[in-house]
């Protein structure tokens, strides 16, 4: 007994530190006054810290909390290779199905040779061309029709039907798929027309009723314009005036895409699906390992790419799966150390922060703690 009680009183003299080095870490970042963060750190199944710093919404004052409904932004991709995932174990689909075979309108003979393997790894060679200036508007608006008038209304309210629309006559890559990776946005939002294909259901549906819903996602959702989130944050940034202005649905571009970044939901949710998805309440083990290997090295020092997250794998570390996510005002990071049991997130609603070196600041206090 006395043993287990030197045992119990050094975990909690290590979480009291813990907690000291990340309010140290945080505090300075996130006034109580400005926009702000939630960070929650889980160990055994435990939430060992969970502190909201700063505010929600600057007009109504309301703070972060773990509660607070953020965007996930690109952390929704992990949702979307999900979906995939769970469809190819429902014989629904193959994760070697061309793309082509979703997308006949797509003209170009390379949609036959691109998977959907090498889009839910970045792997595709499918570039970003998107018009985001007049003239590449001009050009865009020569070959394709629109809803939107202007460049500026397309790159602040168009949904994946527009978005991909320049995929019709892309005529050519920026490599072999398969044999290099590059970041892209537009070949995960093409895995919302995928799942319904293979589905037969609207994607937020299915979405609801296979992904989040099983994880005990029950307050999550995809972004829409006409949506009512309560806990809703804004987020910010600031401006050359040195005030802060929203900067969210309206004001950021490419907003309004669901499958590559449109995810809304708390921090306190997004534990739950952490939690569910190591668990295996979500995937098989056979998938969710799938989904964790290493596909291709990234242009980030020590760290692959899966099927929908970050690899990381540093000398003297355990290995981190993770992902980011930044659009408008929002910056967002969460990732896992498996061997260890270990999870953390943070989420913040202002991008004025360095994110790497804040993520390892808190992978080393972390080993402080003698976690890592």
């Amino acid at each position: 007994m006395a043993f287990a009680a030197v045992l119990s009183g050094c975990a909690q003299d290590r979480t009291a530190q813990l907690s000291a080095d990340l309010d140290g870490i945080f505090q300075p970042l996130f006034p109580e006054n400005g926009p702000g963060a939630a960070v929650i750190v889980v160990h055994d199944g435990k939430i060992v810290y969970d502190k909201g710093f700063g505010l929600a919404d600057l007009e109504t004052g309301a703070p972060v909390t773990d509660s607070t409904m953020f965007n996930i932004c690109s952390v929704s991709k992990q949702f979307s290779a999900v979906a995939l995932l769970k469809l190819s174990d429902q014989k629904k689909l193959s994760l070697d199905d061309p793309v082509s075979k979703y997308f006949p309108q797509f003209k170009a003979d390379f949609f036959k040779r691109i998977t959907l393997r090498h889009l839910m790894s970045h792997t595709s060679g499918i570039p970003d061309a998107r018009p985001r200036t007049d003239a590449q508007w001009a050009a865009y608006r020569a070959v394709h029709d629109s809803k939107f008038a202007n460049v500026e209304d397309f790159k602040h309210f168009c949904e994946e039907d527009e978005s991909l629309r320049y995929l019709e006559t892309l005529d050519s890559l920026a490599f072999e798929p398969g044999t290099q990776y590059e970041y892209q946005n537009p070949t995960f939002q093409m895995m919302l027309s995928i799942v319904e294909q293979a589905s037969g259901e609207p994607f937020d549906e299915w979405m609801q009723a296979n992904v989040f819903h099983p994880a005990g996602m029950t307050e999550t959702l995809y972004y829409t314009p006409d949506a009512v989130i309560p806990n809703m944050a804004h987020g910010y940034s600031r401006g050359d005036d040195g005030a802060w202005h929203e900067d969210d649905y309206g004001e950021a571009n490419f907003f309004g895409t669901k499958a590559d970044g449109g995810i809304y939901t708390s921090p306190l949710q997004f534990v739950a699906w952490d939690d569910a998805l190591f668990h295996d309440r979500v995937l098989r083990p056979e998938l969710r390992h799938e989904a964790h290997i290493g596909r291709i090295a990234t242009d980030i020092p020590d760290t692959d790419y899966g099927y929908g997250w970050f690899i990381e794998h540093k000398k003297n570390r355990p290995m981190k799966i993770y992902h980011t996510g930044d659009n408008g005002g929002f910056l967002i990071f969460e990732g896992r150390f498996p061997s260890r049991d270990l999870f953390y997130l943070i989420f913040a609603t202002h991008p004025h922060w360095d994110r790497p070196a804040t993520a390892e600041a808190v992978d080393q206090a972390l080993a402080r703690a003698g976690w890592l």
